[in-house]
């Protein structure tokens, strides 16, 4: 399931009801999207509920951001089960499966691109970064997902396929950089260190499984299947999503103080400002 042989003059969107049928015959690949559907609506739910005491301007900041990891996932996740973000790509020559248009559920790079920025936001305003700082993540954070849109999407060359990952792990490494050199010492300084190093580790080593993902699945070296690379994304969405959503909102909760009074950073350490200024 996944792919198939197609004449060349086959269009590379197939019809949605195509594309559905094709996902529900495929039951590995239509549960690993569903079980992300089920735990999306479940963590919505429960971050509603574990944020609804929180009162400081700041804290609810982070709380939203959080919160709006799932919501985008839960509408991102039906999109793909849907077939409406789904498509048959003719793999380029040179790639292990040329002539074979292969399940493309490219739609999880719009997941990806609205989530993961939010990921960001919560960390940085734990860390009480400086906003430039934060900018910049987010921004590299975006970009890094475009690329690596553009990188499933090629169909013309398999090469280019090779060059926009490059680039995208080019953006990647710049917010690996941000995670683990700048943020630290600002999470340090606000006193909210121990908490970030447990999400910061979190975070990069589930974020590192991504690439690998892509690189041995179809639309890589095709060593993984649709379906397989499908249940590992899927898999790293629940833990870097959801579980860190949920430790993030638990010290939160618990400790909102720690975050109430922190200040509005511009620039350096000379720059804070209260809140409410």
């Amino acid at each position: 399931m996944g792919r198939m042989s197609v004449p060349s003059t086959t269009p590379l969107q197939a019809t949605q009801s195509g594309v559905l049928r094709e996902i529900q015959s495929d039951v590995l690949f239509n549960a690993s999207l569903w079980v992300n559907i089920a735990l999306a609506g479940a963590a919505i739910l429960l971050f509603v509920y574990m944020g609804r005491d929180i009162e400081s301007p700041r804290a609810r900041l982070i709380w939203v951001a959080t919160l709006l990891v799932p919501l985008v996932s839960l509408s991102s996740y039906v999109g793909l089960a849907s077939g409406l973000t789904v498509s048959f790509l003719p793999m380029p020559p040179g790639h292990p499966l040329a002539g074979e248009a292969v399940l493309t559920p490219w739609g999880r790079y719009l997941t990806w691109t609205l989530s993961t920025p939010m990921i960001l936001l919560a960390l940085g305003l734990l860390a009480n970064t400086d906003l430039a700082t934060l900018f910049t993540a987010i921004t590299m954070d975006i970009a890094m997902c475009v690329t690596g849109l553009a990188a499933a999407l090629i169909t013309s060359s398999y090469a280019l396929r090779w060059v926009f990952f490059g680039i995208s792990s080019a953006f990647f490494l710049a917010v690996l950089y941000v995670l683990l050199v700048e943020w630290p010492d600002d999470a340090a300084a606000a006193g909210t260190g121990d908490i970030f190093g447990t999400l910061k580790l979190l975070t990069v080593v589930l974020w590192l499984g991504y690439p690998l993902f892509w690189a041995l699945g179809t639309s890589g070296i095709a060593v993984l299947s649709t379906a397989f690379t499908s249940w590992g994304y899927s898999a790293l969405d629940i833990v870097a999503k959801y579980v860190f959503a949920y430790l993030l909102l638990s010290w939160v909760a618990d400790n909102e103080g720690a975050v109430a009074d922190v200040g509005v950073r511009l620039g350096g350490p000379e720059s804070a400002a209260p809140v409410d200024d």
